[in-house]
């Protein structure tokens, strides 16, 4: 090849690089459009599976939840421990910070009854 050719190819190969890249613009245009289109789909159908979640863990015995903080605790030290992605390590945590709250909540608020119960029955008298 000539240098003419050489030169005579290098705006082509630039219109076509060129192309290449507003064609890609554009699929990434339209793929954000539709996600921003699903977003309150997605909200929703996330929003009602945590209402059922907690429906579920507030109607699991103590047991259940002792047994289910321990499980997923761990789950997540021991990909911890195997070196495992960081927001893997993280997702594996949530469960278990969600249902230890969920058992350290029930626990306070059956002392609180007990005292409550205790103390009222001392200032009635009895």
């Amino acid at each position: 090849m000539t240098a003419q050719t050489k030169h005579n190819e290098e705006p082509e190969s630039r219109s076509g690089i060129g192309g290449t890249v507003a064609d890609a613009a554009d699929t990434i245009r339209s793929a954000a459009s539709d996600a921003a289109e699903r977003l309150p789909e997605v909200a929703s159908a996330t929003r009602s599976a945590l209402v059922e979640v907690d429906r579920q863990v507030e109607a699991g015995s103590d047991e259940m939840l002792t047994v289910g903080t321990a499980l997923s605790f761990g789950l997540a030290a021991g990909m911890l421990l195997a070196g495992a992605n960081r927001l893997m390590v993280l997702s594996a945590f949530i469960p278990a910070a969600v249902l230890g709250l969920r058992l350290l909540d029930r626990s306070s608020r059956s002392r609180t009854g007990i005292l409550g119960t205790a103390a009222r029955r001392r200032m009635q008298g009895g």
